[in-house]
């Protein structure tokens, strides 16, 4: 093979696997077939437009409004409901049969409208790569949408653009850009047209700029390597669109719990048939009383009562600035054990701020968060006074960062907000902490010229007059700038002898804490001197210090210690350095020791089997320069194990994790809306702490699921015992299906509802969270549902046969029978509000809604006892003054025995 072969063969292969950053300039337009100064011809464009198609993410079709009415009657129980109604229409019973597809179409319709929107990812990626772009086409330049952008087509960018496409960087000047939505770093990112190796990670790619993200200085050109879904953005929403939907711990428990139910169901339907054949009795009436026990055992009040539930937590937590896009989430979130965060905008401010001075040989430590101009600069702990009476050297540092400086900082719409690159808006807030404003000082000091910062070279500097003498000031990395020094400003303003090694060992310091640390100069040049390299590269006074940091958020370190003292554990996980991570996790208390705590980067994820990747994911608590297929491999990692998983993150490259976790939390200020409509969660402040909060009201949603799940299953339980023992015994059905259906849905709403009101109990946070594993019902909760399951027959039953044996009616047996039922249902609502202390120990008043709840009930029971239209269709009739003081009794007896086997228990 010729070396020409061996060179075309290695940029084929280099450039089909996305390495476009590994080959030169030249050798990307050659692959691409197009010369730069010409770009594409317009006939080529359009060909290539054909092949690729448009530069937007391809949509993905949702379900249909008909789909997913349907989709609510999947489910096991709902599926004998509907073969229940067809056989007791099939056998005459239209009644009977109108009110079981009635309580079918309502499960359906609540479903329904329940059921969130289609995923809107994609459509969210679409506008977020819809703009304009300069492109060569033919030898001139011109603009278009960027839809028609194909690979080879030649763009050019500016500070402010938005870039459409992925780009192999071919020239620039100054050209940086802002890519925390996709890596996760903070700081902008100088760009160069250089190749790199092979194995440079996503994040560290110099010579590309990807689609969606922006660039914030200077001016360049790039080829287009990739549109479309084959952008990294692209590649990111076919992630999003490939994690399933990942069912919440309540929702797997009830599935379970639903196709156990639903066999027991069958098997004792099928019973209740087999023996009352056997006996001799009509396979009709028997087929008639197997409908009954189906119709009686299924908690058809569930799934809506489920529903609803949810819907009040989504109410309550929408107060406390979380927004729900998933009911089942709510529950997820009270499940939770372990939450994976972002670092930039989730745990820190996603604002460059300086914490850090040093000048004059004095440290200074700078309070205060973000781009607000709140804080103070301190010396030790006494606050520095406005300078320039805080000290030369300080002002004169500060005054530097003020003047070399092209960002600009203003307040609008009640908020901060910056124009330009974050570090140079940290100089401006630090320079106005200390009683600087940059408007007045740039009108004092007028810029007479410039030498724009240079990633080659490093450094800024601006020209300004002062005192009628030109001053050169120059801001850049201190291993570039302290060279050129000549001598060091003293605290007074005098000039001193340059310790470079004294000065490169603070900055070490600074950097060890995860700071990023600028370096600031000036020099005096001579009237006609210009400003050139040459000028700035020799015989300049070495100012100051200045190291900034994106900080941690003030709430976050008291949200994450709540979250430890509740038993979860918090992780983070960033595309940014593993030092900066490390300090960041530190100050938030995520790890203990800043030094010495285990971080891993995306390079070693990358080096890690399945196997060792779930047991390191257990073990590190601090991930840094992580990609987003990494995230994505982390979060499954942690749900291999077992782990109930809520993941946080308001960047693009968060989105896909956000889908697979058990719950995802995105920002709503500063999020992207791609990670938005991944989330089940959306905070509206932006604030760690608020996922506490949600936490915390997930947990008590979650209680009160469980004590309405243990306060209607005894009913259920009951009447299927009802129907079994009428006919062993061979009776008369004590109740019918329609009165079965009466009491089923009428107390689901009116009893049980009330439950999701009742406000969380002392300590919720100070417990652990459940086990992933754990059931929904323990054996306690359990064994209490068979009791009060067998008090319900007992007393209906009881009395049923005493209504008989007295010469009272069918229809009167009947009634007083259900009316027992609902009486009991009534005392063990109240029990049921604690399902560990007595009912004593509740404040009977704390929940208006239980007490409304059961006024209502008996009312309805007073109207299908009494109102003669309902005693014709539910076959019920008047009974006694003495039936109802009966009836009474046995409830209090029920009542009576629950709370002596809840006493036992404690």
């Amino acid at each position: 093979m010729t070396r020409l072969q061996s060179r075309t063969a290695t940029t084929v292969a280099t450039s089909a696997d996305g390495g476009w950053h590994a080959l030169s300039a030249n050798e990307a337009l050659a692959h691409h077939g197009v010369d730069p100064a010409h770009g594409l011809a317009e006939d080529e464009a359009a060909t290539r437009l054909a092949r690729h198609g448009p530069n937007r993410p391809s949509q993905q079709p949702g379900r249909s409004a008909f789909s997913r009415f349907f989709g609510q009657m999947k489910e096991p129980l709902v599926l004998v409901l509907i073969a229940s109604g067809i056989v007791t229409g099939a056998l005459g019973e239209w009644i009977d049969s109108s009110v079981i597809f009635g309580v079918v179409l309502v499960n359906a319709v609540i479903g329904y409208l329940q059921e969130d929107k289609a995923e809107a990812a994609l459509a969210a990626l679409a506008r977020a790569v819809a703009t304009e772009v300069t492109v060569i086409r033919d030898g001139r330049r011109r603009r278009m949408d960027a839809v028609h952008l194909v690979p080879g087509d030649v763009v050019w960018l500016a500070a402010g653009d938005k870039v459409p496409a992925d780009l192999r960087i071919l020239s620039g000047r100054q050209l940086r850009t802002v890519e925390a939505a996709l890596t996760g770093e903070a700081a902008p990112i100088d760009k160069h047209h250089d190749p790199l190796p092979h194995d440079t990670l996503l994040a560290d790619r110099r010579n590309m700029a990807y689609a969606g993200t922006t660039v914030v200085a200077g001016q360049g050109n790039g080829l287009v390597v990739a549109t479309a879904d084959a952008t990294e953005t692209g590649r990111i929403s076919g992630l999003i669109a490939g994690a399933p939907e990942i069912a919440t711990p309540l929702t797997k428990k009830m599935g379970e719990f639903a196709g156990l139910l639903l066999w027991v169901i069958l098997g004792l339907a099928a019973l209740t048939f087999a023996i009352g054949v056997l006996r001799g009795e009509s396979w009709v009436a028997m087929l008639i009383a197997a409908v009954a026990l189906a119709v009686g055992a299924i908690p058809e009040g569930l799934p809506a009562a489920m529903s609803i539930t949810l819907a009040i937590g989504v109410g309550r937590m929408a107060k406390r600035r979380a927004i729900i896009r998933h009911l089942p989430a709510v529950e997820a979130l009270g499940s939770t054990t372990v939450i994976c965060s972002d670092k930039t905008g989730t745990l820190t401010e996603n604002a460059m701020t300086v914490t850090e001075l040093w000048a004059g040989g004095e440290a200074f430590i700078v309070d205060g968060q973000g781009y607000r101009p709140e804080g103070r600069v301190q010396r030790g702990e006494t606050a520095v006074a406005p300078a320039p009476t805080s000290g030369i050297a300080l002002h004169q540092t500060l005054l530097a960062g003020v003047l070399c400086n092209d960002a600009a900082l203003y307040h609008e719409h009640g908020q901060w907000q910056i124009t330009g690159d974050p570090t140079e808006a940290a100089l401006l807030v630090v320079a106005r902490k200390a009683g600087l404003d940059e408007t007045t000082l740039r009108s004092v000091f007028p810029r007479r010229d410039e030498l724009p910062f240079d990633s080659a070279r490093q450094t800024m500097a601006t020209l300004h007059e002062v005192e009628g003498q030109p001053v050169a000031y120059v801001k850049g990395a201190i291993e570039k700038l302290l060279p050129a020094c000549r001598a060091m400003l003293a605290a007074d303003g005098s000039e001193t002898a340059l310790e470079p090694a004294a000065l490169e060992a603070v900055a070490a310091l600074m950097a060890a804490r995860g700071l990023r640390v600028l370096a600031l100069a000036r020099r005096h040049l001579a009237a006609d001197e210009a400003i050139d390299e040459a000028a700035i590269g020799r015989d300049l006074v070495f100012l100051g210090l200045a190291g900034m940091i994106d900080p941690p958020r003030a709430r976050a370190i008291g949200a994450v210690r709540t979250c430890h003292a509740a038993g979860i554990v918090v992780k983070m996980i960033t595309g940014d350095h593993a030092v900066t991570a490390r300090s960041i996790a530190a100050q938030i208390g995520i790890v203990a020791d800043g030094h010495a705590a285990e971080v891993l980067t995306g390079r070693d994820l990358a080096r890690l089997g399945d196997a060792e990747l779930q047991a390191a994911a257990c073990r590190v608590n601090v991930f840094a320069r992580v990609e987003p297929e990494q995230k994505l491999r982390l979060v499954r990692a942690l749900q291999a194990q077992g782990e109930v998983v809520a993941m946080t993150g308001d960047g693009v490259n968060d989105a896909p994790a956000l889908k697979q976790a058990d719950i995802g939390i995105a920002m709503g200020l500063g999020g992207t809306d791609v990670a938005k409509e991944a989330a089940a969660m959306v905070l509206t402040d932006d604030n760690f702490a608020t996922i506490e909060a949600a936490v915390e009201e997930g947990r008590g949603i979650y209680d009160n699921l469980v004590k309405f799940i243990t306060w209607t299953l005894p009913t259920n339980i009951g009447e299927g015992l009802v129907i079994l023992a009428a006919i062993v015994v061979g009776a008369t059905l004590p109740i019918t299906p329609l009165q079965i259906l009466w009491i089923n849905m009428t107390t689901a709403v009116l009893l049980g509802l009330p439950l999701a009101f009742e406000p969380a109990e002392r300590g919720i946070m100070r417990r652990p969270p459940r086990p992933p594993g754990a059931r929904v019902l323990d054996t306690v909760l359990v064994e209490r549902i068979v009791l009060v399951g067998l008090l319900m027959l007992a007393g209906s039953f009881g009395m049923f046969l005493l209504a008989l044996d007295r010469g009272q009616g069918m229809a009167e047996a009947r009634t007083i029978a259900m009316n027992v039922f609902v009486a009991i249902e009534i005392v063990y609502l109240f029990s049921c509000r604690s399902l560990r202390l007595p009912v004593t120990a509740i404040n009977l008043f704390s929940n208006p809604w239980v007490w409304a709840g059961a006024g209502l009930q008996l009312a309805l029971q007073m109207a299908i006892t009494y109102w003669a239209p309902m005693n014709l269709a539910f076959s019920t009739a008047p009974i006694p003054l003495q039936a109802w003081g009966e009836i009474s009794a046995i409830a209090l007896v029920a009542m009576l025995v629950i709370e002596i086997e809840k006493r036992l228990r404690r």
